[in-house]
């Protein structure tokens, strides 16, 4: 794929995004799952916009639960390694995040600590107040639809990432293009387990 030079131009696909397999990620087999729709905008020379959408036949609700047991999030989803709430000094949602995973045959992990805004049933939006990325925000939304007259939710986040200078933009950017269509997908398997 070569990389535009026009700041909004939007790449789209739902193949896998590197050459690791999702079968290897996942508990499942993949063939039965929905596509997962990416897509990648420059905002800046170092900075992108990424988000992923997938449709799950279930109502909001039951999403909503599964995504802001934010400590069990660690149970399910691939190469984060840790999820758990901090206190926060204004009484608001704190969450420190660890993601671990092999980069080019080395061990890479990146740590955020987030403030997220519940705003029940259509948004979980988050900034990161410390961490190892110059910026990191984004939201997850949540739409209610009717798939095949089935109550269904059409779930999407979104992500801006600002890497520092030590991290090579284009890896980063394959690696959380990746990372989200699996998350997206661990957390369809979920909402499965669970309903």
């Amino acid at each position: 794929m070569t990389e535009q030079h026009n700041l909004t131009a939007k790449l789209d696909f739902t193949a896998a995004i590197d050459d690791t397999s999702l079968e290897d990620n996942l508990a499942v087999d993949t063939a039965n799952l929905p596509p997962v729709v990416v897509q990648i905008e420059k905002i800046a020379e170092r900075q992108r916009q990424i988000s992923a959408k997938i449709q799950i036949p279930h109502p909001v609700e039951r999403i909503w639960q599964v995504l802001t047991d934010y400590e069990a999030l660690v149970n399910f989803i691939p190469n984060l390694a840790k999820s758990r709430l901090l206190e926060h000094p204004n009484g608001g949602i704190r969450l420190e995040q660890v993601g671990s995973q092999r980069l080019l045959n080395f061990n890479f992990c990146a740590r955020v600590v987030l403030d997220l805004e519940e705003h029940f049933p259509k948004e979980i939006s988050f900034s990161m107040v410390e961490g190892d990325f110059k910026g990191f925000s984004g939201n997850w939304s949540l739409e209610p639809t009717s798939l095949d007259g089935i109550t269904g939710t059409n779930l999407r986040y979104t992500i801006q990432v600002w890497p520092k200078l030590t991290m090579p933009v284009t890896i980063i950017e394959r690696r959380l293009s990746k990372d989200l269509q699996l998350n997206l997908l661990a957390i369809y398997q979920r909402v499965e387990q669970l309903a």
